[in-house]
């Protein structure tokens, strides 16, 4: 947690220096009360009242000038820790919302979604809640604490009432015994809360993501089940933590009246033989109550604290996690187009086996190159190699000639347009998501890859390109969304057309005219598809046939037809021997 204030920069680091000296003056001030309290009281108890009259009421100014700088130092602390704290957290999200973009799929799987959520979200709240009460807090009650019992032993010594001392010794002890027990029972329960919180993100998210789903098959029962599980977790875990914390008021509330009880009956004693020491009591009672409500404050503090520091620790995780994938130096190629696998191998991190096993091929400037293969023979996973998502085990893979290693990211991913399997919208509207690919697009360029995808539809909405388009494009249908990605993917004009899957919702017609075009406008496009069916794929330059991560056929659709007993089988599950002639 603490590791965060890294980030603070030099001029904040003069602000917290000057929120330490405002609340060490309002410690002051407030320190300074009790000691007017008790020059009146002796003025009250004198016999010369009339004649301290006049030092009486300076003593009462005194008072009042203290409590007013109590006042005003208490809003500058907070103005000042709120402003330091909202800043460097804003400044923390950033950094983190940062380091998951530069996530490979691997980071994002080892962390999970819904925990990323939580940590950007929930674990940052928690953490400006507990950072706020410590840089307040964290040096008010300590300052309190000591300056107290400076002032007790003080007083103690001038009156020879030692025994009051002692009185507050044994309060502290007693406050420490209690935080101490409090701490070490709820510190563990903290930490199993904000896995419970990741737990409740995810059944939620699936519930919600997945609503069609769940009423198409009558199984909103077995969704509440997940959730009430979860549910009846999280709420155990906090009614234990709840009536843990539940005991710290009637303890500390027993030890405070204790102590003045202790004090009455200590100043009763000693006012027998030395009656001044009445105007003590009220004195001592104050700087009691100063020492009590300063530990009191830091065992909420220290209430606060495991959450900050699972909090901290969670966010530091991701930000301390190393990349699997590094920036090259930048590439310099020598030609354009083109794309080579020289025996690649891949596998997924903690897996047992290879995904894809000894992969080699190569692909020309403006060819363009099919997969095709059963169910988890590792299509998609072959192609997301291309774009970096994941770095392959073994093997080399050259774009232009050049190791893929050496681009960076942004020069690699500025080559590629890349359309995924499951169509993907962002909110916004329809002129914002197909320019999502180059925000800088022409009118011109903007219905030239409406035209191309076949995405005229956007014509009839009311709005037309204003038309809104909620998240994750859930108000257009599986079709438009297809088209509308694809859009979206040759607006940028790329090097290479990367397209996962990409025409499975569009009819035979529209899949038939998208293709068409994308070989009329792009003919110096390399083009690399993954589908299903035989009929979107049959007219490529190169066809390479996967099963079970192994490349066990390669060539036109005539050759395989012949060559590879694969390719032949899906062929034949989906078109006659009269089509595929």
């Amino acid at each position: 947690m603490i590791k965060l204030f890294k980030y603070l920069k030099w001029h904040e680091w003069l602000l917290l220096a000057l929120l330490l000296g405002i609340v060490a003056g309002q410690v002051w001030c407030t320190i300074s009360l009790p000691t007017c309290t008790f020059e009146i009281s002796q003025y009250l108890l004198s016999e010369n009242l009339a004649g301290n009259w006049q030092n009486m009421v300076i003593s009462c100014m005194k008072m009042l000038g203290f409590t007013a700088g109590v006042l005003l130092t208490a809003v500058f602390a907070r103005f000042i820790a709120s402003y330091l704290i909202t800043t460097l957290l804003a400044r923390v999200r950033a950094k983190l919302f940062h380091q998951i973009n530069d996530f490979s799929t691997a980071e994002v799987k080892k962390f999970s979604i819904p925990s990323l959520i939580t940590r950007t979200t929930n674990d940052i709240t928690q953490l400006q809640q507990v950072l706020t009460t410590l840089i307040t807090m964290g040096i008010h009650a300590p300052l309190m604490a000591i300056f107290a019992i400076v002032k007790i032993v003080e007083f103690s010594s001038q009156s020879s009432a030692d025994s009051l001392s002692i009185v507050n010794i044994v309060s502290v002890i007693a406050i420490a015994i209690v935080v101490f027990v409090i701490m070490t029972t709820v510190l563990p329960k903290f930490k199993k809360y904000q896995k419970i919180v990741d737990s409740m993100n995810k059944v939620t998210r699936e519930n919600l993501t997945g609503i069609k789903v769940v009423r198409a098959n009558n199984a909103e029962s077995a969704q509440e089940t997940k959730f009430e599980n979860v549910n009846t977790e999280l709420t155990k875990t906090n009614l234990f933590v709840s009536k843990i914390m539940s005991l710290i008021g009637p303890a500390l509330t027993l030890i405070m009246q204790g102590t003045s009880l202790a004090i009455v009956w200590i100043v009763g004693l000693l006012a027998q033989t030395n009656p001044g020491v009445v105007a003590l009591m009220s004195t001592f009672t104050q700087y009691s109550m100063f020492i009590i409500m300063s530990f009191t404050s830091l065992s909420m503090l220290f209430m606060f604290i495991p959450r900050g520091i699972i909090s901290g620790k969670r966010i530091n995780e991701i930000l301390d996690t190393k990349l699997s994938l590094f920036d090259g130096k930048g590439a310099t190629p020598t030609e354009r187009g083109s794309i080579s696998f020289k025996n690649v191998f891949f596998r997924y991190p903690d897996a047992d086996a290879d995904v894809l096993e000894d992969i080699s091929f190569d692909v020309k400037k403006g060819e363009t190159v099919a997969f095709i293969g059963s169910t988890g023979s590792g299509k998609s996973t072959l192609i997301n190699l291309i774009p970096r998502f994941y770095d392959c085990s073994q093997g080399q893979i050259l774009i232009n000639g050049e190791d893929i290693t050496d681009y960076t990211q942004e020069e690699l991913h500025n080559l590629i347009g890349y359309v995924p399997q499951k169509g993907l919208l962002f909110s916004g509207t329809v002129e914002s998501n197909i320019k999502y690919g180059k925000e800088d697009a022409t009118e011109e360029e903007l219905k030239k890859a409406i035209d191309i995808s076949q995405s005229n539809f956007v014509y009839k909405f009311k709005d037309g390109l204003a038309h809104p388009i909620a998240q994750g494009g859930n108000n257009v249908s599986g079709g438009q969304k297809q088209r509308l990605s694809i859009a979206r993917a040759i607006i940028k004009d790329p090097e290479f057309l990367i397209f996962d899957d990409s025409f499975s919702a569009l009819d035979f017609k529209t899949d038939k005219i998208v293709r068409r075009n994308l070989n009329k406008h792009f003919k110096d496009t390399t083009k690399i598809i993954v589908a299903q069916r035989i009929g979107t794929i049959m007219n490529a330059d190169q066809i390479i046939v996967l099963n079970e991560g192994k490349m066990v056929g390669k060539g036109t659709h005539k050759e395989l037809l012949k060559t590879c007993e694969v390719y032949k089988e899906i062929a034949l599950s989906q078109l006659s021997k009269e089509e595929l002639a």
